[in-house]
């Protein structure tokens, strides 16, 4: 497989109106990339494009869209189809957890798996017969080390882990066609997402940490590679090794049975 230069022509990125999307939209627009930026608020995405056409002088078109709502999503799926110049897919769109799975009354279970799932799934389909046919092209799925973790959420984590996976055995199936897949998984990032979602973590120090200037940094750097999965930042590394290893494995998963350890966690979705 041949080595993917992260200058590209024109992506397209969900959930760009904040945090990691609108941090790709900025560092990709300052290398001269066209963009499609895809959000359900629309008037963040129009402050963002004038920014950065002003700024960079490139095309930005905005595309509002709620990708939970099949019409919606359709709708950003025949763009990518007729936008066969893209080179760059990010998969970017998401949302945390609000509480327990068995407690989840309104349909939010349902919700993250068209976000996370059905969305990731369709837009990429839609994305690769240009790409392939012209051998070139990237697709970026934003997961997080919470795919490796029982006490991140149920469905939170459940989804996370279909995007590495998807993006793993994706990266297998279209081995030496020139397209790269990568599954980005960040640690806690400084966005506006945990609040958002309503998580309470001002107790957790500094050094866990990272901008998203500097994740998505790693992210686009590693294109120029071949890893499938990548794990930005030296803490979420070792988080990530301790999640993964034979010898903690199971450890940690007798440990996610505690009540007292579930309860902390529990607390923090709330």
């Amino acid at each position: 497989m041949r080595k993917v230069n992260y200058k590209f022509k024109k992506a397209l990125i969900t959930g760009a109106s904040s945090g990691l999307g609108q941090e790709y939209a900025r560092q990709l627009a300052e290398t001269g990339a066209d963009l499609i930026l895809v959000a359900r608020r629309r008037e963040r995405l129009e402050d963002l494009a004038q920014d950065l056409s002003g700024r960079y002088r490139v095309g930005v078109e905005v595309f509002p869209a709620d990708l939970s709502a099949d019409e919606d999503l359709n709708r950003v799926a025949g763009k990518i189809a007729q936008t066969p110049e893209l080179d760059l897919l990010i998969n970017n769109a998401g949302f945390g957890g609000h509480g327990q799975f068995h407690l989840d009354e309104k349909g939010e279970a349902e919700q993250m798996i068209k976000v996370h799932v059905v969305a990731t799934t369709i837009l990429t389909r839609a994305a690769l017969p240009a790409m392939i046919a012209r051998r070139q092209g990237a697709i970026i799925n934003v997961a997080s080390v919470a795919a490796f973790s029982p006490l991140s959420g149920t469905m939170y984590s459940s989804t996370k882990a279909f995007e590495l996976m998807f993006s793993e055995n994706l990266q297998t199936e279209l081995y030496d066609t020139g397209i790269r897949i990568q599954a980005l998984c960040p640690g806690l990032t400084h966005t506006e997402f945990h609040e958002r979602a309503g998580l309470n973590l001002s107790a957790v120090p500094e050094i866990f940490w990272m901008s998203a200037e500097e994740v998505v940094r790693i992210s686009l750097r590693a294109l120029r590679g071949y890893k499938v999965i990548i794990v930005p930042g030296s803490i979420n590394k070792i988080i990530t090794f301790f999640l993964r290893c034979p010898w903690t494995f199971n450890l940690i998963h007798r440990a996610s049975r505690s009540k007292k350890i579930r309860e902390m966690a529990d607390r923090s979705l709330r």
